[in-house]
């Protein structure tokens, strides 16, 4: 089986992503990683260097490239669901699962992480916050086709046990 975790950045994905596919014994694939990986770049690179529409691209056919496996989570990036047929492509090869946060929790994640993020990297706190309530709101559409929506705690161990439970419920059906 494959299980696809989709969400906006810095909502868990692959942290939550990594332990329950040690939990399941599946293997685990960030989409990002595998991307700068094969491109021997970083997102930032390839961002600077080449733009988000060749990214996209990049990511598209990364993402085809999972449907072939057994037995992993895969952590998408945060804009992946959103282009192209993507999201289509998670939900007819896999299970979908969103893991929603709330801008309040976004905005503490990300605030202390945004070097790695070239799109939020330049942004202070009141414009990050602006930022992802729009981008939120954009990305609801594509996010909440998932076959299942996680809402998000405060505390990350409590995730991890939502996100458990969730996929309990999916290998039983």
């Amino acid at each position: 089986m494959l299980i696809y975790l989709i969400g906006f950045m810095g909502c868990g994905k692959s942290y939550l992503g990594k332990q329950v596919a040690q939990t399941l014994n599946y293997s685990f694939v960030d989409l990002d990683e595998l991307i700068e990986e094969n491109e021997q770049k970083n997102i930032a690179e390839i961002f600077a260097q080449e733009g988000e529409t060749h990214f996209r691209y990049l990511e598209q056919k990364y993402l085809a490239q999972t449907v072939s496996r057994k037995n992993c989570v895969v952590a998408t990036g945060g804009g992946t669901p959103c282009f192209f047929d993507n999201m289509d492509v998670i939900n007819k090869n896999g299970v979908s699962v969103y893991l929603f946060a709330s801008t309040k929790i976004l905005l503490e994640r990300l605030q202390n992480d945004k070097e790695k993020r070239p799109k939020i990297s330049s942004l202070g706190q009141n414009e990050l916050e602006s930022y992802i309530k729009r981008l939120l709101d954009q990305r609801s559409v594509f996010y909440e086709k998932a076959h299942m929506k996680i809402i998000q705690k405060e505390d990350k161990n409590q995730n991890n046990e939502l996100l458990k439970r969730a996929i309990r419920q999916i290998l039983a059906s």
